[in-house]
């Protein structure tokens, strides 16, 4: 059994893709070729923003998306520590630091009654809070970056007002929700920019790494576009500014684009599967499911659960793998306790709710066809 059965979306889609693939061969552009023109032309549209910028990956894409915001040394920008380490991991490349803020224990996104109280510590030069390694400079409070994990948008509404009242930048890292709705608004387009990932595994995925930006201003966008191929202005020996390189593969937007076909409908699969595993497993005593807000969609990149304790989750997933059934843990070490993080100086205790998680939880296989009866499997092996 596959956690991510590839293979089942790529027969349906194999005609498309070939002939995607021919053009591109034929064309010879292997690179910003017309295919990344018309993919951020149909995800820009689908996502309601003006601009879609397609770059190399989600972590390109937060990289970028912070560097249209100047982010540098002194910085602070607030975020998640339960979440993949590329969110804190670009800014801490741009010289910044992350100041992470415990989630909410039911979404596992951003708590943003604990946001505004990790504002103040920073704007008060709390340094046991902020993490920063030099007391004498005090860090400037400079954005956001707000993570939908396992597919649930954050509480962008909350976050965004309080970002205006404090006057900082919001990202969207909406590398695991591409699809997801909030307000009847798409993710990619709930913060001023949204950046998306395209990593194979992903709701949307190409068959490599890839990723885009979101957003409605002209000025960002211009930024991106420069930064991500090594700064570049009018020409490609014209450098205004230090960027990356940072490009989508022409090949990899072909694939994309003979993906999004059958995204809408894999997207209302996805969603059947994921009810399907609730209504199996919210009865089974140790068990907590997900819980997804009323006014928001997930577009279920994971499907995660909670076992009572730490004990409980091996002992379920060493059931499950006798049977032949893969189970993943997202995410096992919260960043705060991460040794890469370790000059920020956090220790265990300080986001209680992250490490909670991080100690129960565990992923399902999940994907648009998970046939019902291997979930009913599933769910009768949870059951001990």
């Amino acid at each position: 059994m596959q956690f991510i059965d590839l293979k089942a979306q790529q027969a349906r889609i194999k005609d498309t893709l070939d002939r995607n693939i021919e053009r591109v061969l034929a064309h010879n552009q292997y690179i910003l070729g017309p295919e990344n023109r018309e993919l951020e032309e149909l995800l820009a549209d689908y996502v309601g923003v003006k601009h879609a910028i397609g770059c190399a990956s989600g972590t390109d894409a937060l990289l970028l998306a912070m560097m249209a915001h100047g982010v540098g040394p002194g910085d602070a920008i607030f975020t998640s520590p339960f979440t993949f380490i590329a969110t804190a991991e670009t800014i801490c490349l741009l010289g910044a630091t992350p100041v992470f803020v415990d989630i909410d224990p039911q979404t596992f996104n951003l708590d943003p009654s604990k946001l505004e109280s990790a504002i103040s510590a920073v704007k008060m030069g709390d340094v046991l809070r902020t993490g920063s390694t030099d007391p004498s400079t005090p860090l400037e409070p400079k954005g956001i970056i707000g993570v939908n994990l396992f597919g649930i948008p954050a509480d962008y509404d909350r976050i965004n007002l309080i970002a205006q009242e404090n006057g900082l930048f919001v990202i969207e890292d909406a590398a695991q929700s591409f699809g997801a709705e909030m307000d009847e608004k798409r993710s990619c387009g709930l913060a001023p920019i949204g950046c998306t990932s395209f990593f194979p595994a992903k709701p949307l995925g190409c068959y490599g790494d890839g990723g885009m930006c979101f957003t409605n201003d002209d000025e960002w966008a211009d930024v991106m576009i420069s930064a991500r191929v090594h700064g570049q202005g009018t020409h490609r020996y014209d450098n205004v500014r230090i960027g990356i390189n940072g490009r989508l593969d022409t090949l990899q937007s072909a694939i994309l684009l003979a993906k999004f076909e059958i995204f809408p409908e894999e997207l209302q699969l996805r969603q059947k599967v994921a009810h399907r595993y609730t209504q199996l497993i919210e009865s089974i005593p140790g068990l907590v499911v997900p819980v997804i807000p009323s006014h928001v969609s997930s577009s279920w990149a994971l499907y995660s659960i909670l076992a009572s304790n730490g004990k409980h989750r091996a002992q379920l997933q060493k059931k499950l793998s006798e049977a032949g059934i893969p189970t993943a843990v997202y995410y096992p070490t919260p960043l705060h306790l991460q040794p890469a993080f370790a000059h920020l100086r956090y220790h265990i205790g300080d986001f209680p709710v992250s490490e909670d998680c991080a100690d129960r939880i565990f992923s399902l296989p999940m994907h648009p066809y998970v046939a019902e009866e291997v979930q009913t499997e599933i769910a009768a092996l949870l059951r001990f």
